[in-house]
């Protein structure tokens, strides 16, 4: 997403142009709700910004709105928090067209073993258990805000929200939960998982395909819409 906007910035600009994003996004992942600034010194009205860079942008990928900010905003420094949303086919059979837009798992889940499960990672907490080897971060320490489970037909949908994320902290996370779900673990066992700091006990890195970055929240000051 970044190199085709980078390029379709830069035919409007008629310059090279980089942008910075509030949130990264692994192949096969979902933005939704991502925000990116830019520095650029052609004069051009928001509306060439949009319309002009989405002639320029593959299908999958489309620019929203543009607004100038305070040279002090930073797409990512300034946020304040960032939602993402997991959407989980639970059926036996797997998905065909919602293959791209999902994740999937054959076996019945129990949603309220999977519930207090997740209440147990709210908070601040060292996430160590549940990030990536590739995770540059300094710190591992991050504040879930919000973790919320909900059950739509076919579909159990993730909320989660914190001030950071690690890399694969949400997969790795849904991974962790959805084993709780299917053995109906008690939430103790979420809870020694996240207090080892040791990523092999934590279970798999769930697939990238049902995962979306749905907002980015800043300070009203910056006058980013939501």
């Amino acid at each position: 997403m970044q190199d085709a906007l980078e390029a379709a910035l830069a035919a409007i600009a008629d310059a090279p142009v980089s942008v910075t994003c509030a949130g990264r996004t692994d192949r096969g992942v979902h933005a939704k709700g991502q925000v990116v600034h830019f520095d650029t010194a052609a004069p051009r009205p928001s509306g060439a910004w949009v319309r002009g860079a989405n002639a320029h942008l593959p299908d999958a990928v489309a620019v929203l709105w543009s607004s100038e900010v305070d040279p002090a905003f930073h797409a990512r420094y300034s946020a304040l928090s960032r939602t993402y949303r997991y959407e989980l086919l639970n059926r036996p059979v797997r998905p065909a067209i919602a293959a791209r837009y999902a994740g999937w798992f054959h076996a019945p889940l129990d949603l309220q073993a999977m519930r207090e499960a997740a209440a147990v990672l709210v908070g601040e907490h060292d996430f160590s258990a549940f990030r990536s080897a590739e995770c540059q971060a300094k710190s591992p320490v991050r504040t879930i805000q919000a973790l919320e489970l909900e059950r739509a037909g076919e579909r159990i949908i993730f909320v989660i929200r914190a001030n950071a994320f690690l890399h694969h902290m949400v997969r790795n996370i849904v991974g962790t939960l959805v084993y709780a779900g299917r053995d109906r673990r008690p939430a103790q066992w979420v809870k020694e998982i996240l207090e080892s700091r040791e990523r092999a006990r934590a279970a798999p890195t769930f697939a990238p395909e049902g995962l979306y970055l749905e907002a980015v929240e800043y300070e009203t000051k910056w006058g980013i819409p939501r």
